[in-house]
This record gives C-alpha cells, sequence and structure tokens, in this order.
C-alpha cells in the first residue's frame, strides 16, 4: 500500500531505509518505533506514514521521506 494509502508496511520501511527486510523486521520490533496500526489477516503489519515519517526525522534525520 505504501505512500499512496498512507500506512507502511515493512517492506515500505526496508526501501524507505535502504535495507533488507529482515532487518526492518527487526528495526520495528525495537524500542521507540512507532506502534503499529494494524496487522492483516494475511499477517502483514502496517504504520501509519506520519508516524513512521515522525520517527525517521528524529533518528535518521540524513533521511529525506517527508510526503508531499
Amino acid at each position: 500500500m505504501g505512500r499512496k494509502g498512507k500506512l507502511y508496511t515493512t517492506g515500505d520501511v526496508a526501501d524507505l531505509l535502504g535495507v533488507t527486510r529482515q532487518y526492518a523486521y527487526s528495526l520495528t520490533r525495537r524500542k521507540g518505533f512507532p506502534d503499529s496500526y494494524d496487522e492483516w489477516e494475511n499477517g502483514i503489519t502496517v504504520w501509519r506514514v506520519p508516524d513512521v515519517q515522525a520517527w525517521l526525522r528524529a533518528n535518521r534525520p540524513d533521511l529525506n521521506t517527508d510526503e508531499t
């Protein structure tokens, strides 16, 4: 769904950071990462785009990921 749906999946987080999905999965489980918004029936966890972008601004200011 990504940017258009205002939700990020683990794959979207991985793409934003330029890391593997496995590493992104680990990162999203760490203290300080935003709480997930929902988990779909197929097991896909999603986060609200503004929550992830706020986390990125605080933790990875080198990445410019703001939506316009």
